[in-house]
């Protein structure tokens, strides 16, 4: 199978200082591609920055210019956890320009699968709130430009980061053509995420969350994927996979209490990636 890499250096230019979701951790991982040899092996995708029209598939526009407007005041804070510099705004739509630019990549037979390595995170992120690192929800847009423009009727979004996606989520939870699934730690920022949380109206069952307890690790994970998103996956039948992928349930991570490994997260992307193949032709975004 044919892998993408979306990425570009422009992602290092949204500035938050020692903030706990700063330019580094991409820098940490271009370089392990790079370093490993593994970097050659992939298609790259330079991104493109996205419309506000893409923008409005989720966001309102007065919270667009919102956004455009502090970042030509400088910046600041957005909430206690967002922060914006003076490029942030750019940024951002490069954020979500990177996701669009993996859907365009696997959709049109580019590749199979894509890994859009983008900041800011997203999956946080409400129609008209900057929330929890997130500015623009780049997954969420990414479903609605996977619906709008490639004649597809069902996506399912995989989340398996630490917090669980209130803003992805609550986009969706009156739509049966987004099947939403969320592994988090629960309780825990930002306090949505139970198991009564399954949709509403058209979307009834098109929601399901599957709270983790802290100190839940591998086997706890792997579970909630065999036992629960396999069957709730093959019923659905999407015609894309997209995934929202942090890496937050690390056992040391600093902020979270999961006990996840890193041969957890390969055994979990490998799930994903049978899973796409067996029922969406390989069609896989990770972002």
């Amino acid at each position: 199978m044919k892998a993408g890499l979306v990425y570009d250096p422009i992602y290092l230019e949204h500035d938050t200082g020692s903030h706990p979701e700063n330019s580094q951790r991409l820098v940490a991982i271009m370089s392990h591609l790079e370093k490993t040899g593994t970097k050659e092996k992939l298609t790259c995708l330079p991104p493109h920055p996205a419309s506000i029209e893409e923008l409005e598939m989720v966001h309102a526009p007065e919270y667009i210019s919102q956004i455009k407007s502090r970042a030509a005041d400088g910046g600041g804070w957005l909430d206690a956890d967002t922060v914006m510099c003076p490029k942030s705004y750019e940024v951002a739509l490069y954020a979500v320009g990177g996701g669009l630019t993996g859907v365009e990549a696997v959709m049109k037979g580019e590749v199979d699968s894509v890994v859009a390595l983008v900041r800011p995170p997203g999956h946080h992120a409400l129609s008209n709130r900057a929330m929890g690192f997130c500015i623009f929800n780049n997954v969420a847009i990414a479903a609605k430009y996977a619906l709008a423009n490639f004649n597809l009727s069902r996506v399912l979004i995989v989340d398996f980061d630490v917090h669980h996606g209130n803003g992805t989520q609550n986009t969706f939870y009156a739509d049966s053509k987004v099947l939403y699934f969320s592994t988090h730690e629960y309780p825990f920022y930002p306090g949505t995420g139970g198991v009564n949380e399954t949709g509403i109206g058209e979307g009834e069952g098109a929601t399901v969350n599957f709270p983790m307890t802290a100190g839940w690790g591998d086997e706890e994970y792997l579970r909630a994927f065999n036992e629960v998103l396999v069957p709730v996956a093959r019923r659905f039948q999407p015609q894309l996979i997209l995934v929202s992928a942090g890496f937050d349930p690390h056992w040391a991570d600093s902020i979270a209490m999961m006990q996840v490994s890193v041969t957890g997260f390969a055994q979990m992307v490998a799930i994903l990636k049978k899973l796409a193949i067996e029922l969406c032709q390989g069609h896989l975004v990770f972002t």
